[in-house]
């Protein structure tokens, strides 16, 4: 997963960062351990997104797939 030339990232039930490879920092400029913890919805995506993420992360953690759901994250320069 580090390693992955995209940004990969995991959340547990209630939406927190637990997992953040290399690649998603490199974007971001956010270090795993300024995200692990933190709300992704909440803290990281664009306010015209948050609905649909959340959607598509709750489906998720019910088991429900969604293919190439692309989105944009705040980096640490918002934008």
């Amino acid at each position: 997963i580090d390693t992955a030339n995209a940004p990969i990232f995991g959340i547990d039930k209630e939406g927190l960062v637990n997992e953040w490879n290399n690649k998603a920092a490199e974007i971001t400029e956010y270090t795993k351990e300024e995200v692990i913890g933190r709300k992704l919805v909440g803290d990281f995506i664009t306010s015209e997104y948050k609905a649909a993420v959340k959607k598509v992360l709750d489906d998720a953690l019910k088991g429900k797939e969604a293919a190439n759901f692309e989105f944009p994250l705040f980096t640490k320069n918002q934008d």
